[in-house]
């Protein structure tokens, strides 16, 4: 099975926005449409095919359109500078391009076929010539998708039809758990609410998420917390997704008082300090629950059941969960590894076999610890871990204690170069208000951290840098140390 075959038994509506809803009968015919005019412009089994297109059905239409004609997508984020863009698609070398009418004319430069779509419409704009040596990839790889290791130029991530299928299918058995069947006729399935951009993976993984349950999506064109709460109402959500980046958008608003009847946040993309679960569940009576994976890995490998969210969800706030059925995860030097059936039978890109193992372990980059029973807690990146003249201080524990304190929005904590010492930990918090001083911080985390974690400087900041899936990009804090600012 291909994830294309995901299209069948959608329900009637596949896709709502705030504004209009597109059904899956004409979602399954403009893909449709997509893929014959990719036939014709020449795309040819395991070839790329690059899309530049906004957060709604026109997406969607494109990607399955392009499995249809058994093509590789590759998402490109249009607010990306045409510098990068064209690096990318040097990179890529697809043999065409998706895009609307309104972008079409970034890609006249590269006199490669051109398919523009908006609503119903698909035309082929422009007719120029797919590349003499195009990208070549098996049957298998469904999507291409850029991610930036520790050094050197993005690498595009091929994801596998297979690997993506099992790994949600293992998902979703853990959510469901093991079911009684009372012989009543099952109510359809929630639409999922997709807060995130379709130009990520994180976003297409929730798009095939659904349809692999069953479910309709729900697109945001941006994120904005009053208009989660109306679609939360309007489509009476009890569990959705948010990044932790969403989520304290949501949770600091003060437009929004009421959720109902949410009932579960499951936080995805990067990881979110118990704090803010804590302070969201008691603002808005909403469990949150982390979840772990990885783009190279082709998606979520540790998460809840619904048994352990109801056994645990409420003191074990901040863990991650525990691993997926059928996949392995092991700490070895406080770093988080992961075997999962791709990784056991070697079937990963080259450009990341050196973080493979011999017997199928993957060096994930994530600090990480199991409790006793077995739920696995993230405590930063290996490469963020700070060496204070021979002592580990891991971010995660001190951003941890920053974030319990009175008047702090957001932590982050990085390691800054020390002639004596070699480097030490500084802090950089955003506050609720300006009545939150260094000093009060700084006696807040002596009176609970080892006198070697304790930040040697806090630095107010409006807001933490974030990347497009919502991580904190430390690298700029770190300059910012640099620069003595």
């Amino acid at each position: 099975m291909s994830l294309a075959q995901l299209l069948d038994g959608l329900p009637p509506v596949a896709v709502h926005t705030l504004d209009s809803d597109v059904s899956a009968a004409e979602l399954t015919a403009d893909a449709a449409r997509v893929g014959e005019l990719l036939t014709t412009a020449g795309l040819r089994t395991g070839q790329v095919v690059a899309a530049m297109l906004p957060n709604d059905a026109v997406t969607i239409a494109a990607l399955f359109g392009t499995w249809n004609a058994g093509g590789v997508y590759t998402p490109l984020n249009p607010r990306a500078a045409d510098t990068e863009v064209a690096s990318q698609l040097a990179v890529l070398r697809p043999v065409g391009v998706i895009t609307t009418p309104e972008l079409a004319g970034r890609f006249t430069s590269f006199d490669l076929p051109v398919l523009t779509g908006t609503g119903r419409q698909w035309d082929l704009a422009a007719t120029g010539s797919p590349p003499e040596d195009p990208r070549q990839y098996d049957a298998d790889v469904a999507l291409l998708q850029f991610t930036s290791g520790p050094t050197g130029a993005p690498k595009p991530v091929p994801l596998r039809h297979a690997t993506v299928l099992d790994l949600i299918d293992r998902l979703l058995a853990k959510l469901r758990g093991a079911k009684a069947d009372t012989g009543k006729p099952k109510s359809p399935p929630m639409p999922n609410l997709v807060p995130l951009s379709l130009s990520l993976w994180a976003g297409i993984y929730q798009v095939l998420f659904a349809f692999r349950a069953g479910s309709g999506v729900v697109l945001m064109d941006r994120f904005s917390p009053t208009d989660f709460a109306v679609l939360v109402k309007r489509h009476q959500l009890r569990s959705t997704v948010l990044p932790p980046a969403a989520l304290t958008m949501v949770l600091y608003d003060e437009a929004v008082t009421d959720l109902a009847p949410l009932k579960i946040v499951r936080s995805i993309t990067a990881p979110l300090s118990p704090v803010q679960a804590a302070r969201f569940r008691d603002k808005f009576g909403v469990l949150v629950l982390n979840s772990y994976g990885q783009t190279e890995l082709g998606g979520e490998v540790v998460g809840w059941s619904a048994a352990d969210a109801r056994e645990w969800g409420q003191t074990k706030l901040g863990s991650v969960g525990r691993p997926l059925p059928g996949i392995d995860v092991s700490i070895a030097e406080n770093e988080v590894m992961v075997r999962t059936p791709t990784t056991a039978a070697r079937k990963i890109d080259p450009a990341f076999l050196d973080r493979l193992t011999d017997d199928g372990w993957f060096h994930t980059g994530d600090l990480g610890w199991f409790d006793d029973d077995g739920f696995l807690w993230l405590d930063g990146r290996v490469s963020d871990m700070i060496n204070r003249g021979g002592l580990k201080v891991f971010p995660g524990t001190v951003e941890d204690v920053l974030m319990s304190a009175d008047g702090v929005r957001e932590a982050a904590v990085v390691g800054v170069p020390d002639e004596r010492l070699g480097e030490v930990p500084w802090a950089f918090v955003a506050r609720v208000d300006d009545t939150v001083t260094e000093q009060a911080l700084t006696t807040w985390c002596r009176e609970r951290l080892t006198p070697y974690r304790v930040p040697v400087r806090i630095v107010f900041v409006d807001q933490l840098p974030r990347n497009d899936v919502g991580k904190v990009v430390k690298r700029e804090l770190a300059a910012l140390a640099g620069t003595g600012e």
